[in-house]
């Protein structure tokens, strides 16, 4: 039989042709039993045991630090989930829409819907009735009529991947009890249960000052419209900090998980354990998955308000500028766009620190090992590790819409350039328009005052 002709394939792809060969040849070797008690045949993960409920509530420490954001979603009707009783068979975490927290989250978002819609009724009412309909003015309403939209996507954007949001909690739970049984010692959270504290608080003040500064900047902006708005901007920035808690979760998660891999290591014959971690960075590279797949409908109409709102108010502001000079209204619009830009930032560089903590960072330390100093055994685990890593990378990506990293920043402040570069182009059109309009109208003038000046001077 002839050989392949490696020679036709580049470094990378001849290093992943091997790596899915010397895979398919160990799964192979289990299935034909040829395993002779070898630790290989630990390459398939066993039978997980059924876990005792009320050893699951005594160690989910993620649950108990991060209990209050938890409640203040359920308060502002955001995310309508429940944990389950203490000795309660059900899942930890369950979402059902025949709850109590779903029938609260149903009351609050009428009674919401009602401000909202009275607010927004009288803005379109006003705007209707203003004689001078100019196109800055358009945009102008289009802002704080674009911020609305969240209220009325909640439904279909959050609360329709109720049962996901439940799964990546429940899998949180199960996480720590395994990885206890594993390594002996729980996963540790510091800080994380003031910090979340912390962010409740920190959600609503921005909320309240950033539609504060509005009212005082915006002549036209009445105290009354911000009542409007306050649960929406909080409801943006608790979504935001929950993103922020999950990743640095996921930070302390892999930093407690490469320390005792980096203690195994130096142990004698590491294979069966390396096989337990190996199963455990699995996990969490699905908890991360599992995240960008409960909440992507959520941070994927999140994404295209920023996107939207901050062309727009970036508009309006250097097309007030271009007219009447910088004024406080600017200013206001300006407040606008750092803040969307804020959290936009915040959600894809937390997310790019946690994949390199989870992927980047264990590549490395593997990679590292001296695989000529240690037993057959421990270096095929080493390159089954590194296998399913590269197999499972742990990327958090919106269902399929997008990445969530920082290219997300730069892709999206690429095409705000580019929108608002048609935008002022279109602005810049208008104004020539406009002072074309005058300097023909001044002529006519001019020509109207002359003949009727020669018309005086014949009688």
């Amino acid at each position: 039989m002839e050989k392949p002709f490696h020679f036709a394939y580049n470094p990378n792809q001849r290093q992943f042709i091997e790596d899915d060969r010397r895979y398919k040849e160990k799964v192979s070797q289990m299935n034909n039993g040829e395993c002779n008690g070898s630790p290989t045949h630990f390459f398939v993960r066993p039978k997980e045991v059924e876990n005792d409920v009320d050893l699951l509530d005594e160690h989910d420490s993620f649950y108990h630090t991060t209990k209050s954001l938890l409640v203040l979603f359920q308060i502002m009707g955001v995310m309508p989930i429940m944990r389950s009783p203490p000795g309660s068979k059900l899942p930890r975490t369950t979402f059902q829409f025949c709850s109590k927290a779903f029938m609260w989250a149903y009351t609050i978002y009428i009674i919401e819907t009602v401000v909202v819609c009275y607010i927004a009724q009288e803005r379109i009412t006003k705007f209707l009735n203003t004689a001078d309909k100019k196109f800055d003015e358009i945009i102008y309403n289009i802002i704080f009529m674009s911020i609305l939209v969240p209220h009325f996507l909640l439904p279909v954007a959050s609360w329709r991947n109720g049962s996901e949001v439940a799964k990546f909690k429940n899998m949180w739970t199960n996480y720590q009890l395994q990885y206890l049984r594993v390594t002996g010692t729980p996963i540790v959270f510091p800080n994380l249960y003031p910090l979340t504290w912390a962010l409740c608080f920190v959600s609503w003040g921005v909320s309240i000052f950033i539609m504060l500064s509005q009212y005082l900047l915006q002549p036209d902006f009445k105290f009354l419209h911000t009542f409007a708005y306050y649960h929406i901007l909080a409801m943006l920035n608790g979504f935001c900090s929950l993103w922020f808690i999950n990743c640095t979760a996921f930070g302390a998660a892999s930093k407690a998980l490469a320390e005792n891999l980096n203690k195994t290591l130096e142990s004698y014959k590491p294979a069966h354990k390396l096989t337990e971690y190996r199963h455990l960075w699995v996990d969490l590279s699905h908890m991360m998955q599992q995240l960008g797949r409960a909440y992507s409908n959520m941070y994927g109409l999140y994404c295209l308000v920023i996107f939207f709102t901050t062309i727009i108010a970036t508009f309006g502001a250097f097309s007030e500028i271009l007219d009447h000079g910088a004024t406080f209204k600017e200013f206001g619009l300006f407040v606008i766009v750092f803040y969307c830009m804020t959290l936009l930032f915040i959600i894809c560089n937390e997310a790019h620190h946690a994949s390199n903590k989870v992927g980047l960072d264990f590549q490395v330390r593997l990679l590292s090992v001296n695989l000529t100093a240690v037993d057959k055994d421990t270096e095929k685990e080493v390159d089954m590790f590194l296998i399913a890593i590269d197999k499972n990378p742990p990327t958090m990506n919106l269902d399929g819409y997008a990445n969530i990293n920082r290219e997300l920043i730069t892709t999206n402040i690429s095409f705000m350039a580019t929108y608002l570069v048609v935008l002022l182009q279109f602005k810049l059109t208008l104004l020539r328009q406009n002072a074309k309009n005058v300097l023909m109208q001044s002529m006519r003038n001019r020509v109207m005052n002359s003949e009727v000046n020669a018309t005086m001077s014949t009688e």
